[in-house]
């Protein structure tokens, strides 16, 4: 893989677009030999369920992305990081797809924004997030999931115990006290540590791997809480990030995942999409026989199999060049 020079310019920027209730922050990473009198295409990038746009999605994908000559937005999910909205870490899927549009909405009145050359690219949650997005947001031209995630079908499965109904009347019964005046009940994801984990007899892949990547130095960011607020995630449990999906993506979409699997599913839900997406005028799937879930966060060896394939094909479908 041959891209730039490495020194990407970035700025900063609070987006509040006339529709919206609060702003969104977001980092725009700038190729090296950038110039604001031309048009790039531009990738907006995704960041996973509870992390920021200063982990995976920013920090490794958004500039691997800028460095190869893209324009790349990278933000946070309203009700997280530093963007706005309260109460604080809610997960709602109908939310964080709109931001996706909220994003773009900002982007193509960029005069140095290419808007009919946007791409999408999603980590985890963000995977399937930008995926969903691509159904109906015409303005994507290509998406790219890595180790995608259907946040609907976990919190339906594992994250509620294989119990939804049981889990939709706890937080019914939560929401009501909280909207009574009552604390909210704000659950942390992960152990503090993987120590932590294993005292705990917890031994799953993703989840000892989750908790080494958000609790220690390798990931751990400001922004990245892995919280979420209990008594707002009831829609999360009825939505389905690939619903129309045979009809509706029709865009070039690519899929990486890891064969080293764990409880959170993105194999399972990475080869689903792929297999559903038979309407996609380039559907193409990546699996990396010896990576994880979160070796695609982060880990060399996995990150650079993944961008051999996902920097051409985005290049393939938004073009390797700027326009005057």
């Amino acid at each position: 893989l041959q891209c730039r020079t490495s020194n990407i310019q970035m700025k900063s920027i609070q987006i509040q677009n006339a529709d919206m209730a609060w702003p969104i922050a977001a980092n725009i990473l700038l190729p090296s030999d950038f110039n604001e009198s031309r048009a790039y295409p531009t990738i907006v990038s995704v960041h996973p369920f509870g992390s920021c746009k200063e982990q995976t999605s920013g920090a490794v994908y958004g500039k691997a992305l800028a460095e190869a000559g893209f324009v790349v937005i990278a933000y946070d999910a309203s009700y997280q990081g530093e963007s706005g909205g309260a109460p604080r870490w809610i997960e709602s899927p109908t939310q964080r797809v709109e931001d996706i549009s909220h994003v773009i909405d900002y982007a193509v009145t960029l005069p140095y924004v290419d808007a009919e050359r946007i791409g999408v690219i999603g980590v985890c949650g963000g995977g399937a997030y930008a995926i969903n997005a691509t159904l109906t947001e015409k303005r994507i031209k290509a998406v790219v999931g890595i180790t995608p995630v259907n946040l609907g079908r976990l919190f339906r499965e594992g994250f509620s115990g294989y119990n939804p109904l049981d889990t939709l009347e706890a937080m019914a019964a939560q929401r009501t006290k909280e909207a009574r005046g009552g604390e909210l009940q704000v659950n942390e994801l992960l152990p503090p540590s993987v120590e932590a984990a294993r005292a705990n007899g917890l031994t799953d892949r993703d989840v000892l791997e989750a908790t080494d990547y958000y609790k220690t130095p390798r990931g751990q960011k400001p922004g990245g809480w892995t919280r979420m607020l209990f008594s707002h995630a009831q829609k999360t449990l009825s939505w389905d990030a690939f619903a129309f999906a045979e009809i509706l993506l029709t865009q070039p979409v690519m899929v990486i995942v890891g064969e080293k699997v764990g409880a959170f599913g993105a194999y399972r839900d990475g080869t689903e999409i792929y297999g559903r997406a038979t309407a996609s005028k380039d559907r193409q799937i990546v699996s990396l026989e010896n990576s994880s879930h979160y070796d695609l966060y982060d880990k060399p060896e996995a990150v650079g199999p993944a961008l051999e394939k996902l920097v051409p094909f985005f290049r393939a479908h938004l073009g390797d060049s700027v326009s005057a």
